[in-house]
């Protein structure tokens, strides 16, 4: 039969009539009891087992009570130790304490209520003990590992931030040469055509200011930037009399030339996507010479369904490519609003760029960006010129609701002035 040392009890005494009446007693209350005349004896058994308490007695032939439960501590640390004993002196207490740690003293006569009582509270000090130590030892080892993984943590991070730090030099070096190569671009197109450069980088300063806006996502921004560089690489494999007749009498081109003219943003994509292979820039370059009202070139899209961006660096192009002085170019960009351009864009191009001086007091607005309170600087009319919204008047939400309504029906393609 198997013993468990959490229900186990070692009871030495030399007076077998003491020893077998406390055998007995303590087995009816359903413990595993090892009796032992001789404390020599008991010690050879404690070396073989454990036991979660002992009781001696103190005197024995062999050795004291005491001393057995001194040398018991030594190989059974953990065990409950009670001792019996007819006589209490102070000096065998605090030898008891000092020397033995007995957890209990039971005087002879015993009562046995109270012997049962001692019995189970020594149980509970042991269970205690060893739980305590199982979970020192779960500490510990739990420790260990949180210091094993920690380190290893660290490590980790130390490995990270280095890859992060390459990384970083990586990218930088990598978005270097991207300006490398959009720069390069504009050199071979100003190599080609100086007036194709010189469009080019003022293209690039329209499309940075733009894209400061917060108007678009990231993306957007990327795209409009990087198309304001590439939209015009195709035309590298246009025929430089071709351009001359182009900008000079562009009513004597012939269809076929007009045709390669308008097929040159296809040509542009295709180049753009040697320097960068994103296809969001790739499509607004293909889509910066769409109108609005889809009468543009190369695939003839319209409203909404041409992208962002290539519906803002559209309108840039247009005050560009014009040819006219600063006023004229406006003048021109604002009356095609609404059918060359997207009238949204074609503010946002106005707004951020300050090319027309406003006064103090009245600043120029998106039409997304209408807010109840606001007052209007000039009157907002349809594009048949019927007057929608007085100048002067200030807007309520209702009002800004029937404006946007009818643009979706109408675009509206005017400034939109409001006083500070």
């Amino acid at each position: 039969m198997k013993t468990n040392p959490s229900d186990s009890i070692l009871i030495v005494d030399d007076e077998p009539v003491v020893l077998n009446a406390l055998k007995l007693t303590l087995e009816r209350e359903k413990y595993n009891v090892v009796a032992c005349a001789s404390p020599v004896k008991a010690l050879s058994i404690l070396e073989e087992r454990d036991f979660a308490l002992i009781i001696s007695d103190q005197r024995m032939p062999e050795m004291l009570g005491l001393d057995f439960l001194i040398e018991s501590r030594r190989l059974r640390p953990n065990a409950s130790r009670v001792l019996i004993t007819a006589v209490l002196s102070l000096p065998t207490i605090v030898d008891a304490i000092n020397k033995g740690e007995i957890f209990r003293f039971v005087a002879k006569p015993w009562l046995r209520e109270e012997l049962l009582a001692t019995v189970r509270n020594a149980f509970h000090r042991h269970e205690l003990i060893v739980r305590n130590e199982v979970l020192q030892a779960q500490t510990q080892e739990l420790n260990a590992r949180l210091m094993t993984a920690n380190s290893e943590l660290e490590q980790k991070v130390t490995v990270l931030e280095e890859q992060r730090q390459k990384l970083d030099t990586a990218n930088t070096e990598l978005g270097a040469r991207y300006e490398s190569s959009l720069e390069l671009c504009r050199r071979i197109l100003t190599a080609y055509d100086p007036i194709l450069g010189g469009q080019a980088k003022a293209l690039v300063e329209f499309a940075n200011k733009m894209s400061e806006s917060e108007h678009f996502t990231e993306a957007e921004r990327h795209a409009l930037r990087s198309a304001a560089w590439l939209s015009d690489l195709g035309l590298i494999g246009v025929s430089r009399e071709l351009m001359r007749t182009f900008r000079n009498n562009p009513s004597q081109l012939t269809e076929r030339e007009l045709a390669t003219l308008h097929n040159h943003p296809v040509y542009s994509q295709t180049l753009a996507s040697l320097v960068d292979f994103r296809a969001d820039v790739g499509e607004t370059i293909r889509a910066h010479h769409e109108n609005f009202d889809g009468t543009g070139y190369p695939d003839g899209l319209a409203g909404k369904s041409i992208p962002w961006p290539a519906r803002c660096l559209s309108v840039a192009v247009g005050f560009v490519e014009s040819g006219q002085s600063k006023q004229a170019a406006i003048d021109s960009i604002l009356a095609k609003s609404g059918t060359a351009y997207d009238p949204e864009a074609v503010r946002l191009f106005l707004k951020v760029t300050h090319l027309v001086h406003l006064p103090r007091q009245v600043r120029e607005i998106l039409l997304e960006e209408l807010e109840p309170g606001m007052v209007l600087a000039s009157g907002i009319y349809s594009p048949h010129g019927l007057l929608l919204v007085g100048e002067g008047q200030a807007l309520g939400s209702s009002t800004i609701a029937k404006i946007r309504s009818h643009d979706q029906i109408a675009p509206i393609n005017q400034r939109l002035l409001v006083y500070l």
